[in-house]
């Protein structure tokens, strides 16, 4: 299954989903030693390895972290090869003066956003949809 690739189609089926929990992102070195089943997400870069995590993981390893965030699945399977969909949704949060950090997953697009804009960032997801929703 290679996931959707039309636009309209995925915009009007976002669904939105607000994940429980504090994610934080965390900086680490190739020496460090972690349990991926603890990680949420990780990217490698030439400045470190970037953990995507719970707080209370973090808070229980000692990691230090700047950036507390709350996470939205997009709950509709995007094709990896799909034109758009982060622009679209940057794009809509940003007009709200919410930012956002965009992880594509091979299934999903999940949306980091500052913990305090989590309702409002929801708010404005599905008000997206619903405006592509009734464009059909």
């Amino acid at each position: 299954m290679s996931g959707e690739t039309n636009l309209s189609t995925l915009l009007s089926k976002l669904q939105p989903v607000l994940n429980q929990g504090d994610f934080v992102f965390a900086s680490v070195d190739d020496s460090f030693q972690f349990d991926l089943n603890l990680v949420h997400g990780i990217f490698r870069e030439k400045e470190g390895i970037t953990l995507i995590l719970k707080k209370e993981i973090a808070d229980s390893i000692n990691l230090k972290y700047n950036y507390m965030a709350s996470c939205i699945t997009l709950d509709v399977h995007s094709s990896l090869e799909m034109v758009g969909l982060t622009a679209a949704v940057s794009n809509a949060l940003a007009k709200e003066n919410i930012s956002c950090n965009v992880v594509a997953a091979f299934y999903h697009d999940h949306i980091f956003v500052d913990k305090q804009d989590a309702k409002k960032a929801m708010n404005v997801l599905l008000q997206l949809s619903n405006k592509n929703n009734s464009k059909k």
